[in-house]
């Protein structure tokens, strides 16, 4: 018979996610995942598979935490406009004095250019916020909160470009007043 597994396969996942976060994928090992995790390496294998296929189940948890608590942050938004502001604080204050960026980021550029899967589910997730925007420019438009002349589509693809930015930068030393200078400029696009 087989031994039941000692951990919460959700708890570690994260702490795995946490992990290649904080380092990035290449930097991370195995011996380092399983001192992280807390779990033995065949507990590892058995539960996640390799390093390559929980590195995919990370990214996937990074994802749905974050669409989590983004959806928690804009649903008490009464406005367009206070809901893409609320985006663009949560990605300057998500991380606190952390400055890990976004996981999602760091692995477009650390993994995709040689990672078809990694590349995938980058782009998936682009494609989500640039919808999300998309579909609160248009109900911004149609309420008159924000200027018309310009096709929502394209203005979610600039406020993304401007999204990933921020993301990059907060992995730096930059300080949150540089971000929200950067912000307030990129929005005031939509203002009519």
């Amino acid at each position: 018979m087989g031994r039941s597994k000692e951990f919460e396969e959700r708890v570690v996942l994260q702490k795995a996610m946490e992990l290649f976060w904080e380092q990035g994928y290449e930097k991370t090992s195995l011996n380092d995942l399983v001192k992280h995790m807390a779990i033995h390496r065949r507990s590892l294998y058995d539960t996640f598979g390799d390093k390559h296929t929980l590195f995919l189940k990370a990214i996937d948890c990074f994802g749905d935490l974050i669409k989590t608590r983004l959806e928690s942050e804009i649903l008490y938004t009464e406005t367009a406009k206070q809901a893409i502001q609320c985006i663009f604080d949560f990605m300057i204050d998500e991380n606190g004095d952390r400055p890990l960026g976004c996981l999602f980021i760091n692995s477009a550029t650390e993994m995709a250019p040689r990672d078809k899967e990694i590349e995938e589910k980058v782009l998936e997730a682009f494609k989500q916020t640039e919808r999300l925007l998309a579909d609160l420019i248009r109900k911004g438009q149609q309420t008159g909160e924000f200027r018309c002349e310009y096709d929502a589509e394209v203005l979610a693809e600039n406020l993304h470009n401007t999204l990933i930015g921020i993301r990059v930068l907060a992995r730096t030393s930059a300080n949150k007043e540089k971000l929200r200078h950067i912000t307030d400029f990129s929005l005031a696009i939509l203002n009519k």
